[in-house]
């Protein structure tokens, strides 16, 4: 079982493309880590910013009577994916991982596939 700092750093060196990665409290929207980011990707800002979009697709889940859960959201900008697991285990009830990807530099399937790993791996 890895630590926070460890899997967001593991999200930043084995998913090709990382810009940024978080974990995020979306019952607060406060990031409890992060790792990467810059100028250009404050990820404070992008964790708050992203609670909101958690947020309003539960509400719609709940609204239209969905009895699933949501496995990851995607954004797709003109040069950046944006990824949004939600993590599911003991412990961590109302958190994602949130990962910022270069469009030209990742391959989304294997990010998709390596945050899936390093969520199952994460100790809260």
């Amino acid at each position: 079982m890895a630590n926070v700092e460890t899997s967001l750093k593991e999200a930043m060196t084995a998913i090709e493309g990382s810009l940024g990665a978080a974990l995020v409290d979306y019952t607060s929207g406060m990031a409890l880590g992060t790792v990467g980011g810059g100028k250009d990707l404050d990820l404070n800002v992008a964790a708050a910013g992203n609670t909101d979009v958690v947020r309003a697709k539960v509400r719609t889940m709940e609204m239209l009577g969905l009895k699933d859960e949501i496995e990851d959201i995607l954004i797709t900008l003109g040069g950046q994916y944006h990824l949004i697991r939600l993590l599911r285990g003991r412990g961590s009830n109302g958190l994602f991982l949130y990962l910022a990807l270069d469009k030209t530099r990742a391959n989304l399937a294997m990010a998709r596939h390596q945050l899936r790993r390093i969520e199952a791996e994460l100790e809260i």
